[in-house]
């Protein structure tokens, strides 16, 4: 007998655990499957409305008692560097940039374990190895770059960042970034977003999506500081300096039961 995967996609909500963003709280998250024959166009369309990927899969928080996750993108067009965005750039001038297909390496692991090590020793990937690296990078359904950021040396270029990107329709999205911790002076996290949104602007892509801005976390505040910012709520992007986001503050009564979530979840239409 020949069993053939469902059309429509299948959403599902995670078991409840500990918030990894703020103290106290508990995460859940709303995910489906992206399957291979329409990988791309789900993962445009979710992506739209404020879903994230990992790996085939792609989701978004779901929590019961809190709104404070929300996915966030920066407007390239409207973009402009503040002083010390710019001196950011000014530091990391020598660095040379390759986009590659995503393939893991030893030297990525390598960077990656001393990023782990030095800035989330704590977090949930500390314990990840080599294999399960490989797999984070390697398996991927849609269209996406491994953008790998080299230092020049006097008999060898080192690798100091890397991320993970996918091409959307609009747009870059950061998936993962990790870089050189010993290299504090030169904030690689922050030059990374600074040259996806210059690679934004030569492709003519609209936005650079930067995954979860979460109100009150120190470890997201970083991401407020790349104006204009959109994050997506109530159904919408909103800026984040505007009025209306203003007015209408995420509040955990928001959150909609998990059923109206899916029903109001716009998907792009299939064959047969």
């Amino acid at each position: 007998m020949h069993h053939s995967l469902p059309q429509t996609p299948q959403f599902y909500v995670t078991a409840p655990q500990p918030c990894p963003y703020l103290d106290g709280k508990v995460e859940r998250k709303l995910f489906t499957a992206l399957q291979a024959a329409q990988a791309d166009t789900l993962n445009n369309v979710l992506s739209h409305q404020g879903f994230r990927r990992s790996q085939n899969v792609v989701y978004r928080p779901s929590c019961t008692d809190c709104a404070a996750c929300l996915s966030a993108r920066i407007v390239v067009s409207a973009f402009e560097a503040s002083k010390s965005q710019r001196r950011v750039m000014k530091r990391n001038t020598t660095l040379e940039r390759e986009a590659t297909t995503p393939w893991a390496s030893e030297e990525q692991y390598a960077l990656f374990r001393r990023y782990l090590n030095g800035r989330h020793s704590d977090g949930g990937m500390a314990d990840m190895d080599v294999y399960e690296y490989a797999a984070m990078v390697e398996e991927t359904p849609v269209r996406s770059r491994l953008i790998e950021y080299y230092m020049p040396g006097r008999f060898k270029r080192e690798l100091v960042a890397v991320c993970l990107t996918d091409v959307l329709s609009d747009g870059l999205s950061m998936v993962y970034s990790f870089y050189e911790p010993d290299l504090a002076t030169n904030s690689l996290g922050s030059y990374i977003i600074l040259d996806h949104i210059r690679i934004a602007r030569e492709a003519g892509l609209k936005y650079v999506y930067l995954g979860y801005w979460v109100k009150g976390s120190q470890k997201m505040d970083y991401k407020a500081r790349f104006r204009p910012l959109e994050v997506f709520h109530r159904g919408s992007w909103k800026e984040l300096d505007s009025e209306d986001f203003r007015q209408n503050a995420p509040h955990p009564l928001d959150n909609d039961p998990v059923a109206e979530q899916v029903a109001a979840i716009y998907l792009p239409r299939t064959e047969g």
